[in-house]
């Protein structure tokens, strides 16, 4: 960071394609993509993974079908050994993506459902359908002797493979070390999806006044970013005055107040990538126990990233930050998320994972290329107030370039009277 405020050495090119700029190559980002997921399966012990979580199937097949299904267990998708990734869709989508997704065979883009988490009961034999089907990919890419590695699955799912004689491990594990290390073009769309959020914290500051209400200002935020080109506004976290400690994680309907401390989480995404990016803010006029907070907490993250280079353990990070009975909890367990640092990419939190719960016994080491958030948490003499700071940060061989650009190096007092 300078000494006055961080400057990006990160491009954040437009949201559209173009044919006089060179900006993200999806091409380049679809064999990157696939070409991490089978070196990642090449160095584990299975011979195939069956992914259900909707970031690993976009991971694998660059396909989606809105965010709908993202609860629904119903897309799945399989990367069999050396073999093409199959994925199985929902009813007519197949057929879309047979039309407009060039890089997927068109043999391997199916209809596919399982079930709709129990909507439609075992005995109408959708799971063992499927799992007849993944058998024969396996078998036909010459792996059904071998474990298939999973992420998330219903219990009827597992079964289904089981008594096809299949050996169901953890997968996710491998699909993470696949999605750890970002490429050049997932960063650039880390940076675009960060560009969005620095516009829309301009915009909540101009609204944020006495007499509006927390749910008020999530709704013009998820306007805001979808008007710019968001695929997913995940979650806002709206949360002023006395509601700030402890942390409820959510917004309401509360009316803010003069010299209210309010802090903010926009987490959204572009084209798959996410943010993950606080900003406290006081409205009209701020304290000194508020500004006190406000100094720790910068404090605290702006330790976390001078240390952030190749080579650092994340305990190196994590004892950088309070204990949590330092700031008013009774365990590590309790505070855990408030001195916090996870991976972005596709999902919220991908590696690494940092903070006092489990860095300190089972550190994990920095590699540039991860691009991950930081966050800070401290509440306020007052009782009532915090301060929440966090910055979003692509690791280089030099340190950590930081992407998130609203002003916070001070406490900002939004309409200051």
């Amino acid at each position: 960071m300078s000494e006055d405020f961080p400057v990006s050495t990160v491009p954040s090119p437009g949201t559209m394609g173009v044919d006089y700029e060179e900006r993200i190559d999806y091409g380049r980002l679809r064999e990157y993509r696939l070409r991490r997921a089978r070196e990642a399966l090449s160095t584990s012990e299975l011979g195939a993974v069956l992914v259900f979580d909707p970031n690993n199937v976009r991971y694998l097949t660059s396909t989606i079908i809105g965010e709908w299904a993202r609860d629904k267990m119903t897309r799945f998708a399989l990367l069999p050994g050396n073999a093409e990734p199959v994925l199985w869709d929902f009813g007519s989508a197949a057929k879309v993506h047979r039309l407009y997704a060039p890089w997927m065979s068109p043999e391997n883009s199916r209809a596919g459902m399982v079930g709709m988490r129990g909507a439609v009961p075992p005995e109408a034999g959708l799971f063992t359908r499927a799992a007849r089907e993944i058998k024969e990919c396996l078998v036909e890419a010459g792996v059904a002797d071998m474990p298939v590695g999973m992420d998330l699955v219903e219990l009827p799912m597992l079964h289904a493979l089981q008594a096809e004689g299949i050996d169901v491990r953890d997968g996710q594990q491998v699909m993470l070390d696949a999605r750890e290390i970002k490429s050049h073009d997932e960063i650039l769309l880390l940076s675009t999806a960060a560009a969005m959020v620095d516009g829309t914290y301009q915009m909540i500051t101009e609204h944020l006044k006495p007499g509006i209400r927390e749910n008020e200002i999530v709704g013009h935020a998820n306007k805001m970013l979808y008007d710019l080109g968001s695929d997913d506004v995940e979650c806002i976290n709206a949360v002023s005055g006395e509601r700030c400690s402890p942390h409820p994680h959510h917004f309401a309907d509360r009316l803010i107040r003069p010299g209210d401390q309010a802090f903010f989480d926009i987490i959204h995404s572009f084209n798959g990538y996410r943010t993950c990016y606080y900003r406290t803010f006081n409205v009209g006029r701020a304290t000194q126990k508020q500004r006190d907070a406000y100094k720790k907490a910068r404090e605290w993250i702006d330790a976390a990233i001078e240390t952030v280079k190749p080579g650092v353990g994340t305990d190196e990070i994590a004892r950088l930050w309070p204990r949590a009975d330092e700031f008013g909890f009774s365990s590590e367990m309790e505070a855990f998320g408030l001195q916090f640092g996870h991976g972005l990419g596709m999902a919220l939190h991908e590696r690494p994972i940092i903070s006092r719960l489990n860095s300190l016994d089972h550190p994990a080491e920095i590699q540039e290329g991860m691009v991950f958030a930081l966050e800070t948490y401290c509440p306020a003499g007052d009782g009532g107030s915090a301060a929440r700071i966090e910055e979003e940060v692509v690791v280089t061989r030099d340190g950590a370039d930081v992407i998130t650009l609203f002003p916070a190096e001070e406490l900002f007092v939004a309409n200051e009277y």
